[in-house]
């Protein structure tokens, strides 16, 4: 959930404040903001860089919501427009028909003063705006859209421990999600020394809870796995240095390292993950931090797919459900983009 070009340059200079979702319509089954859920009404919007972006990815994978929910990838680098879609051809996305996300935001609110942010998404129709409250989106893809969803599909939310699993996501967010950005964009050593004590105690804390367990609620994969999934694949690539949170790596933490590799190593979570995009978007767009815009060469990325051993631990990553099925061809990340 990233900001203007502008405001990037400014991180470093001000104090760090997450902005709200501004725009917090809910798509639902029974359409009671007047969104209903609908195969291929509505197109996501996402950046493979973004972290809040890469949950909506991982969850419209595992769920197998590829076929009714359409998906559009920025370009990790912005210009003063935000989020745009180079990547695409003419520049424009094949869908919507617009050069910049802020397109769609304009044609829901004209004059909107906040910045534009991932994920979105886009009622395609009217090219507007629906949301991009990326905390409640994959909450209601789990809920609300499972009527849509493939058979096998996982409970990523599931009723009898969504107390357990939303506070569990409350410290992580809180301390971890939010916490790194705290840390990279402090002004001052008092409010970075803060963030990131805080940061490395709330890692502490999971890596003592998960020792002896394979997800962090219950015995499946739930929403809150991948909430802390997104910072971690991104920990050693990006806010180890970039953000000065270094009081150690996630490689060095045997127990977080091995949960990360189960994690990126099961269909749904590492084919979403485009490595290139993340550096590409963290070291060039954030000149707040990074003024010389210098993309490091490093870390080495083999280690990724080597052994984690998390299965002694038993669980079932799907439950009583299936793996997805295949990256849809023109959704694969580029092989040069992960190990």
């Amino acid at each position: 959930m990233t900001q203007s070009t502008d405001g990037n340059s400014e991180y470093g200079r001000k104090p760090f404040k997450r902005s709200r979702s501004h725009f917090a319509d809910r798509i639902t089954a029974d359409g009671r903001d007047g969104w209903p859920v609908e195969v291929g009404r509505y197109r996501l919007v996402a950046s493979r860089a973004c972290p809040w972006a890469s949950r909506a990815l991982i969850s419209r994978r595992l769920l197998g919501l590829e076929d009714a929910l359409s998906l559009a990838v920025t370009d990790p680098i912005q210009d003063d427009r935000s989020w745009r879609f180079t990547l695409d051809p003419g520049d424009r996305d094949p869908v919507l028909g617009i050069r910049f996300l802020s397109e769609a935001y304009d044609a829901r609110e004209q004059g909107y003063p906040g910045g534009v942010s991932v994920p979105a998404v886009v009622d395609v129709p009217s090219g507007k705006l629906v949301t991009n409250d990326y905390q409640q989106l994959t909450l209601d893809l789990a809920t609300e859209w499972t009527a849509l969803q493939r058979p096998g599909a996982p409970d990523l939310y599931p009723e009898a421990l969504r107390e357990e699993i939303d506070d569990v996501m409350t410290g992580v967010y809180r301390d971890v999600n939010n916490g790194v950005y705290r840390a990279g964009f402090a002004t001052g050593q008092s409010e970075y020394e803060e963030a990131c004590r805080a940061l490395f105690h709330r890692l502490e804390l999971l890596s003592d809870r998960l020792a002896h367990r394979r997800y962090l609620v219950g015995d499946t994969l739930t929403e809150a796995d991948i909430r802390l999934f997104t910072t971690l694949v991104r920990f050693d690539a990006v806010y180890h240095g970039h953000f000065k949170c270094n009081l150690f790596k996630l490689a060095e933490d045997p127990v977080l390292w091995a949960y990360a590799k189960d994690l990126y190593q099961t269909p749904g979570f590492g084919d979403t993950v485009d490595f290139r995009h993340i550096k590409e978007h963290y070291y060039r767009v954030h000149t707040g931090v990074n003024p010389a815009g210098i993309v490091p060469i490093g870390p080495e990325l083999g280690g990724w797919l080597t052994p984690h051993y998390r299965e002694e631990l038993g669980g079932r990553p799907f439950g009583d459900g299936t793996p997805p099925g295949p990256v849809p061809a023109a959704e694969e990340v580029p092989a040069s983009h992960h190990p």
